[in-house]
């Protein structure tokens, strides 16, 4: 007789997707799940959950999540927490899920590129992941092969491992590396890079800002209802490279406009013929400006 407490045993994915993978999905109770330590990617009730719990309560899970035993009891969820939520907001007992044993640093890399292939990611979730799935690529690479010298496999490690990064994602290493500066800032201000209040570019230039100083700009800038342009993101990265910022000198960078430089623009139907329908004015000032930083690196003044 079946024990009532014992996970329902589904078909295996051989079965169901007719591939050599024997792994076995299991009917999990959503009690049991738990979200993995430091997850980077929002859980949230937004459209895209309403339209994921309707097509839960018609249809079901149709792709399995990957867990792992926890020592305490129970599972952590490496692929699998939106679809977790549809089925608590549909109100069903489980989900099927593949039980895999893993170490923390396959766990990081399953969770991240199962993640980051949606097709809505905020910069933040994008920051904690790529600085997450970097830190797991130069662990792994950090570990001696047999037969291989620690000399060798040391070399080059962080060059390797961003390259690694950049071959399975669409972003380029320098701009992984850009938008993993955006972890070192404060919360609210990276919400605002979130919410498109402050740009891509200038956030990243005041990462460079020390915590409380990044404090004090943040109350200049509700003050002054305004965010700082990327020439005035530069000018306090590079004051405050040299002296400590103050309040007084925030405010005095943030409300004087910087009237030598010329202001050049382009007709929309100009800059549309060279990027995809989909970009947003947002995305293609990121690509232009990301073009024209590597052109000055090649061409210095």
């Amino acid at each position: 007789m079946r024990n009532k407490n014992a996970p329902h045993v589904l078909p295996s994915y051989d079965s169901i997707f007719g591939t050599d993978n024997s792994e076995t999905v299991l009917e999990i109770p959503l009690h049991e799940l738990y979200t993995y330590e430091n997850h980077p990617f929002k859980v949230l009730d937004d459209n895209d959950m309403v339209d994921m719990v309707e097509s839960v309560k018609q249809c079901g899970v149709l792709t399995p999540g990957v867990a792992r035993s926890r020592e305490a009891g129970g599972y952590e969820i490496i692929s699998g927490h939106r679809r977790k939520r549809a089925c608590e907001l549909a109100e069903l007992p489980t989900i099927p899920m593949v039980i895999r044993k893993m170490d923390d640093d396959e766990a990081i890399i399953i969770l991240v590129e199962s993640n980051l292939q949606r097709e809505i990611i905020l910069p933040s979730e994008k920051a904690f992941a790529y600085k997450m799935r970097l830190e797991a690529i130069k662990r792994k690479a950090g570990r001696p092969k047999k037969n291989d010298s620690q000399v060798e496999n040391n070399l080059d490690k962080g060059t390797l491992s961003v390259n690694l990064l950049a071959d399975c994602v669409k972003d380029s290493k320098d701009k992984i590396f850009r938008y993993i500066r955006l972890t070192e800032l404060i919360p609210e201000l990276l919400s605002m890079v979130d919410e498109k209040t402050l740009a891509f570019i200038p956030a990243v230039e005041l990462s460079y800002l020390k915590k409380d100083e990044q404090q004090m700009l943040l109350d200049v800038i509700k003050s002054l209802k305004t965010t700082p342009s990327l020439s005035q993101a530069q000018d306090l990265k590079k004051l405050s490279q040299t002296e400590p910022l103050t309040t007084a000198t925030i405010k005095a960078i943030m409300s004087v406009e910087n009237k030598s430089v010329s202001r050049i623009t382009f007709k929309s139907e100009v800059l549309k013929k060279y990027f995809p329908t989909s970009f947003t004015s947002h995305e293609m000032e990121e690509v232009i400006i990301t073009l024209l930083e590597d052109w000055a690196k090649k061409n210095p003044m």
